[in-house]
């Protein structure tokens, strides 16, 4: 609309000057263009110009909070461990006074009535440039999820048949010692529910193509079919590359709640026991030592499985207030698979031709020479590898604040 004004405002201006043949001219050309009527654009044309409204230019509503109110907001906030403007309103309206009595919040009369009236939107909004000065993350929606949760489903530790064969949950192990910056190797764990058949895979990246590539490798070495494999929400484990590949090997893929821990409670004890407790909690980054972590599950893998007993969770009742655990006779994931059904005639073969044919006390023995290489190629190098942080476009800290967040072995 406002084109065709200012286009009609300069055909008028020859329409002015223009005699009768021009006028026609001009009015064939305008409704041509505008696609207006034709008397529609006569009267227009014979119209004197009016003369351009003035915009108004809104007014800017006075602040309401002023940099008093938002000083002394600040210092509540930090008081109470940042909490967010619905759970700061509450704390404004029953904590100002008292903070100002006991001396810790130094503001007037009038900044104290504010800061109890103030809202939790407002909060919200007057604490967002300290937020961005500061650096603070958000904090995660959890109504905002992926896709690909919606096609995996979550199975808790109570739904687990624990006696059916062929049930495996998985996790990583982050072999990055005491700092997680750059690449570092991680351990591919996996365990059988019924059995506590133990397999493990150390993959040099944290990525989808890595996963699937150790999975690829882990999945042959059971001695059974895998029904389902179940990891928690990790991005390299529930994808849909995995979900795709478990489709391919026709296995179930589901997974556990967001931070419930107890949803692997088998896979996360394999982590410390067959993990941890072996290879410890160095950072490894070297393909020499990939090789070595490698070499060490295929021997652990042996000595576990076959030779170390393990006792399992048969019931646990309420007497009185207290808890009471029952166990099973303690027995090695070979001999429960020796004891079930479950597996054929010809995978028992050759799961006792392997049995009679290696040595535990062999076993131990290589498995701590490759623990002393392992250890020897790790103790060599620097265990700390900074993390650079994020801070926008030419934005540095000096160096004596640098110097103070390293820690004392790199500096030295």
């Amino acid at each position: 609309m406002h084109a065709s004004r200012q286009y009609l405002a300069e055909v008028r201006k020859e329409y002015e000057r223009g005699d009768e043949g021009v006028r026609s001219r001009l009015l064939n050309e305008a409704q041509k263009r505008t696609g207006y009527n034709r008397k529609y654009l006569i009267r227009v044309l014979n119209r004197e110009p009016r003369p351009e409204l003035l915009k108004r230019r809104r007014r800017k509503r006075k602040a309401e909070y002023g940099a008093a109110v938002v000083t002394a907001l600040v210092e509540v906030w930090d008081i109470f461990e940042q909490p967010c403007g619905q759970r700061l309103a509450v704390v404004l309206r029953e904590q100002v006074d008292r903070l100002r009595q006991l001396g810790e919040l130094l503001c007037s009369e009038a900044v104290a009535a504010q800061l109890k009236t103030i809202s939790a939107s407002t909060i919200d909004r007057l604490l967002g440039r300290e937020k961005r000065v500061r650096m603070l993350r958000r904090n995660r929606n959890p109504n905002v999820q992926r896709l690909i949760y919606q096609k995996v489903p979550v199975k808790v530790a109570a739904e687990w048949d624990t006696n059916e064969i062929g049930n495996l949950q998985v996790d990583f192990v982050a072999h990055c010692g005491r700092s997680t910056g750059g690449d570092y190797i991680y351990t591919l764990s996996a365990v059988d529910i019924a059995t506590n058949w133990w397999e493990g895979q150390a993959i040099s990246v944290r990525s989808q193509h890595a996963t699937k590539e150790g999975l690829s490798v882990i999945q042959p070495r059971f001695p059974f079919r895998i029904r389902e494999l179940h990891p928690d929400n990790d991005s390299a484990l529930v994808n849909d590359l995995l979900l795709d590949w478990c489709r391919e090997q026709r296995i179930q893929l589901s997974r556990s709640r967001p931070y419930q821990k107890n949803d692997n409670a088998w896979i996360e004890q394999k982590n410390w026991t067959h993990v941890r407790k072996v290879v410890g909690y160095r950072r490894f980054d070297r393909t020499s030592e990939l090789r070595l972590l490698n070499e060490i599950y295929a021997v652990l893998r042996l000595y576990k499985n076959f030779f170390l007993p393990t006792i399992k969770l048969a019931s646990k009742t309420r007497v009185n207030g207290r808890i009471k655990r029952t166990y099973d006779r303690a027995r090695t994931p070979y001999q429960r698979l020796m004891e079930s059904r479950q597996i054929d005639r010809k995978a028992k073969q050759q799961l006792q031709a392997t049995y009679e044919a290696l040595n535990p006390a062999a076993l131990q023995r290589r498995l701590s020479e490759l623990r002393e290489q392992l250890e020897t190629a790790s103790a060599a190098k620097s265990e700390i590898v900074l993390k650079r942080p994020w801070r926008g476009p030419n934005i540095t800290i000096n160096k004596q604040r640098a110097e103070r967040r390293l820690p004392k072995q790199a500096t030295a």
